[in-house]
């Protein structure tokens, strides 16, 4: 028996990379998923159709998840094709590497837009329903840069920060009512936007290699299926931070 079988899950920014991964993941495990994309239409694609081809129910849709309206659609159409949105994983985000005398006004805002208003957005439109049913998982998909500044900028640092600490306080408000809330702090896991970064080598690691996203994923999986974690950050690091 799949340990997720009727439980359906919303990942954001899932056409790509670690959110593919675990939209995949979530899908052998027995889930239904939606897959969210911001432009990447035919990628988005391509994952429903391989959800789809491992007999699970899939919807793939477009919705820039910093914005309420479009965060209400989507949560939305999630209901009303394949089911109440019982798993939760804010993955999509924004990693813009610049010199610090070069961020902007409009570069911080951006970001924290992007990475963290989008996970304060979509986790108060899933709320009530898991509230009503008393069971939900929560997963932000937060970085290391959150605990040693990383290798993007300070406005990613602090947008991933911010995510633990919505972590900590959804966790602790909602632990009663069946909802776990937990983060996972990823650090240079092979992913277009990490390999494109001249300041991500893998010679910054303990283990020596990039991460894959399958073993981020992993960690997903499990979070979605335990009901005793929460308030949690898992560091899949390769050693980079050690808690």
């Amino acid at each position: 028996m799949n340990p997720l079988d009727g439980r359906t899950a919303l990942v954001t920014g899932s056409s790509r990379g670690i959110g593919r991964a675990i939209a995949i993941a979530l899908a052998q495990a027995g889930a239904a998923i939606v897959v969210n994309y911001l432009r990447r239409e035919a990628e988005a694609q391509a994952v429903e159709k391989e959800i789809a081809a491992l007999g699970r129910p899939c919807v793939s849709v477009q919705a820039d998840v910093s914005l309420a309206v479009d965060v209400e659609r989507l949560v939305r159409t999630a209901q009303e094709r394949v089911g109440a949105v019982d798993i939760l994983i804010n993955n999509a985000g924004i990693a813009r590497v610049q010199r610090v005398e070069e961020i902007t006004e409009r570069d911080w805002d951006e970001l924290i837009d992007g990475n963290l208003k989008s996970c304060f957005l979509v986790t108060q439109a899933v709320l009530p329903g898991m509230r009503t049913r008393q069971w939900g998982r929560i997963v932000n998909l937060s970085s290391v840069a959150a605990q040693v500044g990383g290798v993007v900028g300070p406005h990613y640092a602090a947008s991933k920060a911010g995510m633990q600490g919505l972590t900590h306080f959804y966790a602790q408000r909602f632990a009663k009512e069946g909802i776990t809330v937990n983060s996972i702090a990823p650090a240079l896991v092979e992913t277009e936007m990490v390999t494109s970064n001249l300041n991500a080598r893998p010679d910054r690691i303990p283990i020596g290699r990039f991460g894959a996203v399958s073993e981020v994923a992993d960690v997903a999986v499990m979070l979605a299926g335990n009901g005793y974690i929460t308030g949690q950050t898992i560091n899949v690091n390769g050693g980079w931070y050690m808690s």
